[in-house]
């Protein structure tokens, strides 16, 4: 039994190890570092730990990264990230922004990603209600349940399942405010995607 968990946490360890790993071997013996660069540009990744990131697994293949040139493909990524557009996709996702975005280009990409990371923020939470909603009904289906089983004391139980149909009023109330407002921000969004230039999205009316 010992000998099989330790199995398991050592391809764990491997398995996470490998997760950090950003280029294989053979990506590193054949790297073109101003590609790669372009690429983790476009990705908004942070520049530190992606270049840490690729120094440390090209390590092992003997590999050193050629990090000015790696630097001049990440600028060149970061024109296609630093975009209003991109910006509105990448909150949307629900993405961390790692505050890379040269000072002419981040105005405008802040003005599409908070937009976009304010309707995920919405959506997030009308799932939690959601969820909150479906626990209750599973509480109560039990509580009943349990009644009809004689397994618990009748009136407390009933004065749950009265308190969780409160509750189940109460969030539904939430979710028709929380789709009210969610409608108004995909409102705003269609507005600014198809003026992505213009950052005064208004509100309302």
């Amino acid at each position: 039994m010992r000998l099989a968990v330790s199995a398991l946490l050592l391809l764990a360890v491997g398995l996470i190890a490998a997760s950090c790993q950003s280029l294989s071997k053979d990506e590193c013996v054949a790297a073109d570092w101003r590609v790669i660069g372009e690429q983790d540009g476009s990705e908004g990744r942070d520049p530190q730990q992606r270049f840490g990131n690729h120094a440390k697994a090209c390590e092992r293949a003997g590999v050193v990264p050629d990090q000015t040139t790696w630097n001049e493909g990440y600028q060149r990524g970061l024109l296609k990230f630093c975009t209003p557009l991109r910006g509105l996709s990448y909150g949307q996702a629900g993405s961390t922004y790692n505050n890379v975005c040269p000072p002419h280009l981040e105005a405008g990409f802040l003005s599409g990603y908070r937009l976009g990371n304010e309707e995920a923020r919405k959506k997030s939470d009308i799932r939690d209600l959601e969820n909150r909603i479906r626990s209750a009904e599973r509480s109560i289906d039990d509580l009943e349940e349990k009644i009809s089983k004689g397994k618990v004391d009748e009136d407390d139980a009933e004065r749950q399942i009265r308190r969780y149909r409160g509750d189940i009023r109460d969030w539904n109330r939430d979710i028709g405010r929380a789709e009210a407002d969610l409608g108004e921000i995909q409102r705003r969004i269609e507005y600014f995607a198809n003026d992505p230039a213009n950052a005064a999205v208004p509100y309302g009316g």
